[in-house]
């Protein structure tokens, strides 16, 4: 397995959050030792507990042919929008919960297992990003009818996110994005580490090379390109303060850098966009500086009903 080879840190740096997925042996690896101590060569980030409880409300809808698992928790209150949380890859809902739970005090609050993840029904092939999307709209529809939403993403839910806004500028009015997958991030990681590379450094290319082509519990594709406006709405891009990636070795402080220009990347969604550092935070950000993101979506939310 990865963590055997290369140590928890480097593995955690890429399955987590260069592919925003497990890859084959580092989920079960994640989930045996969620909140690793420092390890051999630094700190590695953190991630939920394995096992929580989903948060109150949970129910099973249809969008298409599919049963899609959906949380909701919170009240709708006048003109606020319905806050939506994606997971991150090789998560599912039951990772944001406590996040849910914070945000649901003054807002209703959903959050869904896409297909692939959780209690969701499988996809019955590969899927790209419009298929992700067309699964997303049928949760908005059903959990807020006509009113706007504020998308709230992690990871590879935070590369969802902002594929999305783009698109569906009627319904979505304000972006989260904590640490999200960055717009280039198979383009960045193959001029990073060249197809010469071997040892460590050529596996964990190869491997999450292969994530980014659907080798994930999704079976998403991911897919790189510019990234398009949403106009004006506002949104917070929130990148982690710890250095983890740099536990890499040889590329660590490269991917570092690659990282943050994808964090930039994101802020061209909007003309009213802002960069947050969450300086005591790894890949998980909700669960290291939960206050960081629970005030950029109190935020965003505040400047829509303003």
């Amino acid at each position: 397995m990865i963590r055997k080879k290369i140590g928890f840190p480097a593995a955690i740096a890429l399955c987590c959050a260069l592919a925003g997925a497990a890859l084959a042996g580092c989920d079960d690896d994640a989930e045996s030792d969620p909140n690793p101590e420092q390890g051999e060569g630094g700190s590695a980030t953190s991630s939920p507990d394995d096992g929580g409880d989903a948060p109150a409300g949970t129910e099973t809808i249809t969008v298409g042919e599919y049963s899609v698992n959906v949380s909701c928790s919170g009240e709708q209150d006048g003109d606020r929008p319905v806050i939506i949380l994606l997971h991150g890859m090789g998560d599912d809902l039951t990772a944001m919960a406590d996040f849910q739970q914070t945000l649901s005090a003054s807002n209703r609050v959903c959050s869904y297992d896409r297909l692939g993840a959780g209690a969701s029904d499988q996809p019955a092939g590969p899927q790209e990003l419009a298929d992700v999307g067309e699964t997303l709209t049928g949760v908005i529809d059903h959990v807020a009818g006509d009113a706007p939403v504020v998308l709230a993403g992690h990871s590879a839910g935070g590369l969802i996110a902002g594929r999305y806004a783009p698109e569906h500028q009627d319904r979505v009015q304000g972006l989260v994005l904590l640490d999200a997958t960055s717009p280039t991030a198979a383009t960045d990681l193959m001029a990073r580490i060249p197809e010469s590379a071997t040892g460590e450094a050529g596996e964990l290319r190869a491997q999450t090379l292969a994530v980014y082509n659907g080798e994930n519990p999704e079976q998403l594709r991911f897919e790189d390109g510019e990234v398009a406006s949403a106009g004006d709405i506002p949104v917070r891009v929130i990148q982690h303060g710890q250095q983890y990636l740099a536990e890499v070795p040889e590329y660590g402080e490269g991917l570092e850098e690659d990282w943050t220009k994808g964090q930039r990347d994101w802020l061209n969604l909007s003309s009213n966009s802002e960069l947050i550092t969450a300086e005591n935070s790894g890949h998980y950000i909700y669960v290291d500086e939960p206050e960081v993101a629970v005030d950029a979506v109190e935020a965003v939310v505040a400047e829509i009903v303003s």
